[in-house]
């Protein structure tokens, strides 16, 4: 489900009304927990929390004059969906996460690679989220991402 949007605050405005609280408060979870120096912005038609050109020059590789991504929440057709490059790219944060999540929510975990969708909204686990947003600072992810894309 595509949201038409050219800011955060258009996109929450824009999807369905039994999203928005769900959404604002995982918006409002990963601001408060991200550690210093990733910015909010919107990427790749989601919300987004990228490492700014200020600290990361080179941008994406795909799109240099794009900043680099590192987590997105979307509003999906069947769920909402957090996206965390993160737990894509390293297999301890991964393993953490699917140790922590049962702990949390008694439903199945439901991911792809990056991607984790919560499709009852009602059981998104704001603290593990909160737990989750500040395992990475932006260089740390720096030094993923370039292990990966420059080797």
């Amino acid at each position: 489900m595509k949201v038409q949007a050219n800011s955060i605050e258009e996109y929450l405005a824009a999807i369905p009304e039994e999203r928005k609280p769900h959404m604002e408060q995982l918006h409002r979870t990963i601001l408060d927990n991200l550690p210093e120096g990733f910015k909010p912005a919107l990427s790749y038609g989601m919300i987004g929390y990228v490492v700014p050109h200020s600290l990361y020059p080179d941008g994406y590789h795909c799109d240099p004059k794009l900043p680099l991504p590192f987590m997105s929440i979307a509003s999906q057709k069947n769920f909402i969906a957090l996206y965390h490059m993160g737990i894509y790219s390293d297999p301890e944060l991964l393993e953490w996460f699917k140790a922590e999540y049962p702990k949390y929510v008694k439903t199945k975990l439901d991911m792809g690679k990056s991607c984790i969708r919560f499709k009852k909204p009602e059981t998104i686990p704001y603290e593990l989220i909160a737990q989750l947003s500040t395992k990475m600072t932006p260089q740390h992810w720096i030094d993923r991402y370039e292990s990966v894309v420059k080797s």
